[in-house]
């Protein structure tokens, strides 16, 4: 089904192929299926190490070494401070020039994964980007617990890893989890980068079936519908999280599902936490 052209003094103003559109959508090809794929696992992955990245900044951050602080700073800094397409550039194509060794050769071997060495050195670059903004992050959740809860658990003689796992961390995740899940959110739409070096996920895949169409509007259009639906979904689980552990409740201000899909602004006076968006 095609929508009519219809013209004017200056020639065609519309033309939509409709069949085109519907058939990206509700009939996937095996390339979009596993593109589709490739964007899930590589934004799980990432924000898995990302997460464990930015604990372990945030804990050197808030140490009393200068040398662990001034780290975690220069590392916050630079990966906060510089565009992710550039850090994925550097990583991908700087590294094996740097090292002299091809450190993301086509086929990397992970125990029983196998994975292209493009894929690889994206989810690096993702990770590591991401492990900055969730360091301050962290940094922040942590801050929100009274300080005279870890007076109180050192004084009942707890070491600072227990006192850290066993009352701090359970209490910031309160504080952790919007932004953490907000962060997921973007990660979902962030792993299009990959495609500038020639990872096959989603958004390549959509490159792949224009440069056959010529028809740019249906197919992205497309391509738009699937990251909609991924992170309309992801959002739900979100919001049922939140529920779950309380924070929404606990939390004045922090972005309800409804202000999340509809990018709605927060009220005056509410909450922002550092490092909550890129």
């Amino acid at each position: 089904m095609h929508i009519p052209v219809f013209f004017d003094a200056a020639g065609p103003v519309l033309h939509f192929d409709f069949d085109l559109f519907l058939k990206f959508i509700f009939q996937p090809s095996p390339a979009l299926i596993g593109g589709l794929a490739i964007t899930i696992y590589a934004s799980v992955v990432a924000q898995f190490v990302g997460v464990i990245l930015g604990i372990f900044s945030a804990l050197a951050g808030m140490a009393r070494n200068r040398i662990l602080r001034s780290i975690s700073g220069f590392y916050v800094w630079f990966f906060r401070g510089t565009p992710l397409l550039v850090q994925m550039f550097l990583i991908y194509f700087g590294t094996p020039y740097l090292f002299g060794v091809d450190l993301f050769p086509n086929d990397v071997h992970l125990g029983f994964i196998g994975l292209r060495g493009a894929i690889l050195a994206g989810v690096v670059a993702l990770s590591i980007n991401e492990g900055a903004y969730m360091s301050e992050i962290v940094r922040a959740g942590i801050l929100s617990v009274d300080p005279g809860q870890t007076e109180a658990a050192k004084s009942l003689g707890m070491t600072y890893g227990l006192t850290m796992r066993r009352i701090v961390l359970p209490q910031a995740l309160r504080v952790i989890i919007p932004p953490l899940g907000n962060e997921f959110n973007n990660m979902l739409k962030t792993t299009s980068l990959m495609a500038v070096i020639s990872v096959t996920e989603l958004f390549r895949v959509a490159q792949g079936v224009y440069a056959v169409t010529f028809k740019p509007f249906e197919v992205f259009l497309g391509v738009a519908v699937y990251y909609l639906a991924l992170t309309t979904i992801w959002s739900l689980i979100q919001s049922f999280i939140e529920r779950r552990i309380g924070t929404s409740a606990r939390l004045e201000g922090v972005p309800g599902l409804r202000a999340r899909l509809l990018g709605l602004s927060r009220p005056h006076g509410t909450i922002n936490l550092p490092g909550s968006g890129h």
